[in-house]
């Protein structure tokens, strides 16, 4: 069974987002190298350095589902009716969108995070369920749902904006040592959550 990671790309001083939910200054790594990852979408084709783009790759073959928010969902328009995963995506969600919304069929709505990753465990089989929304990230790590925790890490200072992991229930959260990959314009960073003996 696959393992159940929050990743996110974060400014230095611990945001994910500017305080109007932008992200022009966490992203630009994606868009700025010269090797080219293609995803699931046309919209979605990426430019990044070496490094980056071979962990990219990997990242994105072992993604077999993917858990949002509602509010990620509704910022981004709901991709288009198409996630650049190409995966299926599970929304936690109290109102689904409207029926005549144009989208695949791999979108369903969910009304809590212990089912969303139970859907997304079962359309993931072996592979791995990312959490992209910060709110549903800290409910999945304090339910204890969460395995990994994979940083993009930019070296930028935002000053303020949207913390990834704001209000805990269940703090201190220990978790393993980094695999670190040196990224041009980033550092990513993949750690373990440790369960509590």
């Amino acid at each position: 069974m696959g393992k159940v990671i929050a990743n996110m790309s974060m400014s230095l001083d611990g945001f994910i987002a500017d305080p109007a939910d932008g992200i022009d200054q966490l992203f630009g790594w994606m868009g700025s190298g010269d090797v080219e990852v293609p995803t699931a979408v046309e919209w979605a084709t990426f430019r990044m350095s070496p490094a980056s783009a071979r962990y990219m790759r990997d990242a994105m073959a072992d993604v077999g589902a993917l858990v949002a928010g509602r509010h990620l969902f509704d910022i981004t328009q709901g991709w288009g009716g198409t996630h650049p995963l190409g995966v299926p995506i599970v929304v936690v969600t109290h109102r689904e969108p409207p029926a005549d919304w144009p989208h695949t069929d791999t979108f369903t709505f969910v009304g809590d995070v212990e089912e969303a990753v139970r859907t997304a465990r079962a359309a993931a089989g072996d592979r791995n369920v990312v959490v992209a929304s910060a709110k549903i990230a800290r409910q999945c790590l304090d339910a204890g749902l969460l395995d990994g925790v994979h940083v993009d890490l930019v070296p930028v200072l935002l000053g303020e904006g949207v913390r990834w992991f704001d209000d805990l229930a269940k703090a201190p959260v220990r978790l393993g040592d980094p695999v670190v990959i040196e990224g041009a314009g980033v550092t990513h960073l993949a750690y373990e959550v440790v369960r509590p003996s």
